[in-house]
């Protein structure tokens, strides 16, 4: 199953990502997504070093729909330049991977 991937993402709150998450997944644009409390991100923004606590948003989706959830995530996200990166799934459990297509319309 080449064709899935994820996106992993941060957003500022579990509120934030629990909005995000069930757009995504009521248009099938993702089949799941994980959200995991109390990351500690620390980074530059605007000269600065910036520390604050965020969710971690982790999307199973597929190759193709990947490009419109990320456009979606982006106009639903709160911050200026959102963190959001895919990475292509290279295996996994062969019904799990089954379920992403056909959850999404693509299988």
């Amino acid at each position: 199953m080449a064709d899935t991937c994820m996106i992993y993402g941060t957003v500022a709150s579990p509120e934030e990502g629990r909005r995000i998450a069930r757009a995504l997944v009521q248009d099938k644009l993702v089949a799941c997504v994980n959200l995991l409390n109390g990351a500690t991100s620390v980074y530059h923004w605007q000269g600065a070093v910036e520390e604050a606590t965020e969710t971690v948003f982790i999307a199973k989706t597929t190759k193709a729909l990947s490009g419109e959830a990320l456009t979606r995530f982006k106009a639903l996200h709160g911050y200026d330049v959102p963190c959001a990166v895919v990475y292509d799934m290279t295996g996994g459990l062969p019904d799990y991977l089954a379920w992403i297509m056909s959850t999404t319309g693509a299988g």
